[in-house]
């Protein structure tokens, strides 16, 4: 019996480790040099005080908790970048994104502390 709830708590932890479908992922060297590119949109999810320590200027904080009452300040039809700390808020803004008729989202793989 142990065994079959150890299995159904593996089973949820993978399942809310799997990528939403039609999320891409990109390194953050790819997506630095596509920061210049204006048909293209950056948000950043981390907290206000993570985003004053450090930032990316091309990326717009959208804080991951605001997200969902501030999607009219992005454009649903252009590509759609995400960074956070590590890439786990951004893989769920993601998500959200997505699910909101987001045409092309990437969640940038290993987030800021990958960005050198």
């Amino acid at each position: 019996m142990s065994w079959i709830v150890i299995l159904l708590i593996v089973a949820f932890f993978v399942w809310r480790m799997k990528p939403t479908k039609g999320i891409r992922t990109m390194s953050t060297i790819e997506v630095k040099a596509l920061t210049k590119d204006k048909s293209k949109q950056f948000v950043d999810v981390r907290t206000p005080g993570e985003y004053q320590g450090r930032h990316v200027k091309e990326f717009k904080n959208i804080p991951l908790n605001d997200l969902g009452n501030r999607l009219d300040e992005l454009d649903k039809n252009k590509e759609t970048y995400v960074i956070c700390q590590s890439g786990m808020r951004s893989a769920r803004a993601a998500g959200i994104l997505k699910k909101q008729g987001f045409t092309e989202v990437i969640n940038v793989k290993g987030g800021m502390s990958a960005w050198q």
